[in-house]
């Protein structure tokens, strides 16, 4: 590759927390000490006479079905991915969920995301649930190696951070992405980011795609002799469009518009990453045991149909017709799975977990229900049975999902959209004609498995959003950000809203906050429970910290504002360190 891709870390604990530097390493170290203990505990793999195969799963973000090489887009050059896709089984009917966060929830465990609380993208409505069990923890109990680097999107804070739910090691993004509320004061957006190691904040320099790509060859040359489990969770090409101009001017030249133009540069870094972690595999002799995924999180980001190739898909990411939910998803293990086929069986996220843990001989604990079922027989057996059934996609915003908003009942043939839309898939991909008048039955029918789904997934654990916990012993500084924030009741950010937290220890606490750059002198006032304290607003301050503050264990609700309770004036960031000796 003609780039190098070098990146550095650089410490970014701030002055407002230097004075906590003890107690913060002191406790990313039990932290550590814990995820090792896990990867301790004996293999319980049912595959003994062999080496078990590592996996390698890469899922880029808001990257439509028509936006590589091989499924036909006229411009897009994705050379290193579209090999890859000439090397695997392809699921060509895979379908995830319209967004973000449901789909990682899924994919991490298994089950639909409205089990898991992770039922939206930001607002509190994006943290899944610490009960959940993930396939990263199983892999880490049966003595994986696992990693991830790039976007978690279920969770900032103790305990339901990718640190916490079985990645031994990290290196993540907080919330949805770079630029965007959860991203740390002093970011940069794409270019030298502020990341999170295991917790610890870390500036990196570099391209975001380029860093993520770098820590999984790492991690690739540090665990070749062991099995691992490696999830690279791209947030590019998710907005802000931001990439070299090297990258997006080959298609500039083209006459596109520049947006697509800087997505499609977007596109062609992560295929050159992807390319350099093929390579890698290759040069560890680590190919041909070794089992890749790539997929997509879900469909293209607006705009999709105006104004670039959709594979003759109708709608986009957000929503539930096949342009929103059908996603490239191909498997290569060159021991196992044959190349250059296609399946075009019905498959989905919540199939992947139990899928990955079949082919590797990792059972699941018996406590875990999963949703989905092993597509291991449709990638290994080209005579495998695989019965029909209806799955279920649902996306929209709120505390709490409605019965028929944005939704869709899906099998091998029919779609039901909003239960009232019928579509034949086999013979109208493009979504065009609404069949449901002249097929009754299949409405009735699909309408009372859907409704039949929605009120056993609701009643899983319900939509409230699981609580933060502040102040344990192995979860280290608490970072608020807006992305975790419940809106209060004038429904928008600020003074108004809230976080839902649990303190774990009573004790003494200092608390730094940080306002819009306007709201620069005043007193800044944070609340906790029970418990209010202020602190002058030094003029001109990055930050204002309001120490000591006494707390008792157990729920407390969290409000910042400076000066009054109006909503510009709430506080963007609240970090909570426990202080007692």
């Amino acid at each position: 590759m003609s780039s190098t891709h070098s990146s550095q870390p650089t410490s970014v604990i701030s002055d407002a927390s230097r004075h906590t530097r003890r107690q913060f390493f002191a406790q990313s170290a039990l932290l550590a000490a814990g995820s090792a203990a896990v990867a301790a505990e004996p293999a319980r793999s049912a595959v003994t006479a062999e080496r078990r195969p590592n996996v390698l799963l890469i899922m880029t973000d808001d990257h439509g079905y028509g936006d590589l090489g091989c499924y036909g887009n006229p411009h897009l050059k994705t050379p290193n991915i579209d090999r890859l896709h000439a090397e695997s089984t392809r699921l060509t009917q895979h379908h995830h969920s319209p967004v973000c966060t449901p789909t990682r929830a899924s994919l991490m465990t298994g089950r639909y995301n409205y089990r898991t609380c992770a039922i939206d993208t930001f607002r509190g409505r994006a943290m899944m649930h610490p009960g959940e069990t993930t396939i990263a923890e199983i892999f880490a109990a049966s003595g994986y190696k696992t990693g991830i680097f790039g976007k978690w999107h279920l969770g900032d804070c103790f305990p339901m951070r990718a640190c916490d739910k079985g990645f031994q090691e990290s290196l993540v993004l907080r919330g949805g992405g770079l630029s965007q509320p959860a991203d740390f004061p002093g970011g940069e957006g794409y270019f030298n980011p502020i990341l999170l190691r295991d917790g610890v904040p870390e500036r990196r320099d570099g391209y975001c795609a380029d860093i993520f790509a770098n820590e999984a060859i790492a991690f690739l040359e540090r665990h070749k002799d062991e099995p691992f489990f490696l999830y690279v969770p791209t947030n590019a090409p998710h907005t802000p469009l931001e990439v070299e101009d090297r990258y997006a001017e080959p298609y500039r030249k083209l006459g596109l518009d520049d947006r697509i133009a800087k997505f499609y540069g977007m596109v062609a870094n992560i295929d050159e990453n992807v390319g350099r972690i093929m390579d890698a595999l290759d040069r560890l002799g680590l190919r041909d045991n070794t089992i890749v995924l790539f997929m997509t999180d879900n469909g293209a980001q607006m705009p999709a149909e105006a104004l670039r190739f959709n594979a003759g898909m109708r709608g986009q990411k957000a929503t539930v017709y096949e342009g929103g939910i059908r996603v490239p998803c191909f498997v290569r293990w060159p021991e196992k799975i044959s190349a250059g086929k296609d399946v075009e069986r019905l498959t989905a996220h919540i199939d992947i977990a139990p899928t990955l843990l079949d082919l590797c001989g990792v059972p699941a604990p018996d406590t875990v229900r999963f949703d989905g079922r092993s597509a291991a027989p449709l990638l290994t057996d080209d005579n495998a049975d695989w019965p029909d059934r209806t799955l279920f996609f649902q996306w929209h915003r709120g505390d709490a999902p409605e019965p028929y908003n944005n939704c869709c009942a899906l099998t091998h043939q029919y779609k039901l959209v909003n239960g009232v839309e019928l579509y034949d898939l086999q013979s109208d991909l493009a979504e065009e004609n609404d069949i449901a008048t002249q097929n009754p039955e299949v409405v009735t029918r699909l309408r009372k498995e859907y409704e039949a789904w929605f009120e056993d997934v609701s009643a899983t654990r319900g939509y409230a959003p699981p609580e933060i916990v502040v102040g344990h012993e192995r979860g280290g500084p608490t970072y608020l950000t807006l992305q975790d924030q419940r809106a209060g009741e004038g429904g928008g950010y600020g003074a108004n809203g809230f976080w839902k937290t649990r303190i774990a220890r009573a004790g003494t606490y200092d608390v730094t906050l940080r306002f819009a750059q306007e709201v620069n002198s005043g007193t800044a006032h944070v609340q906790i429970g029970g418990t209010r304290a202020s602190a002058p607003i030094a003029e001109g301050a990055e930050f204002t910290i309001i120490n000591g503050v006494k707390l008792h264990d157990g729920p407390a609700s969290v409000r910042a504002w400076a000066n009054n309770p109006d909503p510009a004036n709430g506080a963007r960031y609240v970090d909570i360190v426990h202080v007692d000796a």
